[in-house]
């Protein structure tokens, strides 16, 4: 069976002309988006916010599919025959933070339920799958090791999309990044920055992030699913890096750090640690601790590094970089932390040589 593709610029996607798999239509450029109350039924192509959450709805012209918005991050689907089905709630832009997921996910033939989002410079959609029907949608792609995290083993795979529809456009060349769960599973936490990390320490670089949901997919299928999604929970699993297949090979002078480090400024202080390193580059995580009394407007942690690191990409903050100091912002949804609490950011970074932990600073506004 060959690919279809819509005009809206959602797209049916597969691994090396098996079966497909589902892609969320996301095209903002080609979607005018509105704002949904609580407990509103769409049926209609649309994304938006609700309740504090993005929102996505995608249907092919074929069969019935409808989801109804509910409180908070919950939502409900039915479909019915369609061709090609996307929908869920979640967030634009999406973060490393642990997602925490409720609910149930019936389905007869073909559908996912998957935290599904897109990166962009590079442009990368992925996927991690909890729960799939009758097709596994790693059938077909070469397998480029596992990950073990939040009570299971996810194989991992990568995926070519050549003049495809995609979030940049109908006709774009990008990468498709999968981790799919060994032991299917409807509802937990999924510890996103363990998948982050082990693609990294594959190879595969994420970039800006967009919009990320927890979404239920179908094709060619009929189904249902109440979903309630948060952000939350969630623990770091011990080695969360590839096994067999092709991966950088660590170097033993520089493995990742074995305490985080972190630097205290005026009102914040920001810990780092070395999440995964495989000897020409790292992931690297860093928390930031609010340590006044009064919430925060946003926060700015500076990073001095002593050897020649290199930033290639960031998660949840700005940066930029001049010669060995990074200097990253807060994102436009994680400026606001109370007292006490805490938000973090991801990168990874290319060096050569030894990887001394940078220096940090950090201050609030």
């Amino acid at each position: 069976m060959k690919p279809t593709h819509s005009t809206r610029g959602g797209r049916l996607s597969r691994f090396a002309g098996k079966a497909p798999i589902i892609a969320a239509a996301c095209a903002a450029v080609l979607v005018i988006p509105n704002v949904a109350s609580a407990d509103t039924t769409i049926s209609t192509n649309s994304t938006g916010t609700n309740n504090g959450y993005f929102y996505s709805f995608w249907s092919q012209n074929s069969g019935q599919a409808s989801m109804t918005l509910g409180a908070g991050g919950q939502y409900s689907t039915t479909w019915n025959n369609v061709t090609n089905f996307v929908a869920g709630k979640g967030w634009n832009p999406g973060t490393t933070d642990p997602v925490t997921y409720s609910g149930t996910f019936n389905c007869n033939g073909n559908c996912y339920l998957s935290l599904y989002g897109w990166t962009t410079n590079p442009l990368i959609e992925y996927y991690i799958v909890d729960n799939y029907g009758n097709y596994n949608p790693s059938t077909g792609a070469a397998k480029l090791g596992s990950v073990v995290s939040d009570g299971s083993t996810y194989d991992l795979y990568s995926t070519q999309r050549t003049n495809a529809p995609s979030i940049e456009g109908d006709h774009s060349n990008f990468t498709q990044f999968w981790a799919v769960r060994q032991s299917k599973r409807t509802g937990g936490t999924i510890t996103v920055s363990n998948f982050f990390t082990a693609w990294a320490k594959a190879g595969l670089n994420l970039g800006t992030p967009n919009y990320q949901i927890l979404a239920t997919e179908g094709y060619g299928s009929s189904g249902s699913s109440n979903i309630t999604v948060s952000h939350g929970g969630g623990t770091t699993s011990p080695s969360p890096s590839p096994t067999g297949g092709t991966s950088p090979s660590p170097s033993p002078s520089s493995s990742p750090s074995s305490s985080p480090t972190g630097g205290t400024g005026s009102g914040c202080t920001a810990t780092f640690a070395n999440s995964s390193d495989w000897g020409a580059g790292y992931t690297g995580a860093v928390t930031v601790k609010n340590n006044g009394s009064t919430t925060t407007n946003g926060w700015k942690v500076t990073m001095t590094y002593s050897g020649n690191q290199t930033v290639t990409n960031l998660w949840s903050g700005t940066y930029t970089q001049s010669g060995n100091v990074v200097t990253v912002n807060n994102a436009a949804y994680n400026g606001s932390v109370p007292p006490g609490g805490t938000t973090n950011f991801g990168f990874n970074a290319n060096y050569s040589g030894s990887n001394a932990a940078p220096a940090l600073t950090c201050t609030t506004s």
